[in-house]
């Protein structure tokens, strides 16, 4: 199969095949005597694995290690599920992060007349909370005393 190929098979799309070779997610694909990529369903099979783990929001190096568990026969499944279970509670925590987000916009939302006034209570509490504390100044650091003319010349004989 070429690029093109398997793009569609695997809905993967060419630019980002490139870049898992680039990166050493995939190996590099044969090339055909007048240099284009070539692939095996095999290929085909671990970039449809790669999408399908992107699709559930692995990171690249979950991947990787996803990959790897993948191509162990003798892996521990005990493995994979810790993997999924952690990637799990990051999910939970992002979800966590994003309702409060929306709720802080909605009740923002609630506030404001959304009419043609200016005043805009979204943008008073954005702009409110945009206030860096001023960082405190350290005491200028004292100039040092010049020595004596002869004196340093003198000094340590």
């Amino acid at each position: 199969m070429n690029i093109g190929q398997v793009a569609k098979s695997s809905g993967v799309s060419a630019k980002m095949i490139r870049y898992y070779e680039q990166i050493g997610l995939i190996p590099k694909a044969n090339r055909s005597d007048a240099g284009y990529r070539s692939y095996s369903s095999s290929d085909a099979h671990a970039l449809y694995f790669i999408r399908r783990a992107r699709d559930l929001g692995f990171s690249v190096e979950q991947i990787s290690e996803l990959l790897a568990l993948w191509r162990d026969r003798e892996r521990a499944s005990a493995d994979v599920k810790a993997m999924a279970l952690t990637h799990v509670a990051g999910l939970k925590s992002k979800i966590a992060e994003l309702q409060t987000m929306v709720h802080t916009l909605e009740k923002l939302a609630d506030t404001c007349s959304g009419d043609d006034c200016p005043n805009c209570p979204i943008i008073e509490e954005l702009a409110e909370r945009a206030v860096v504390p001023s960082t405190p100044r350290l005491p200028p650091i004292p100039k040092a005393k010049p020595w004596p003319v002869g004196e340093m010349a003198t000094e340590g004989r």
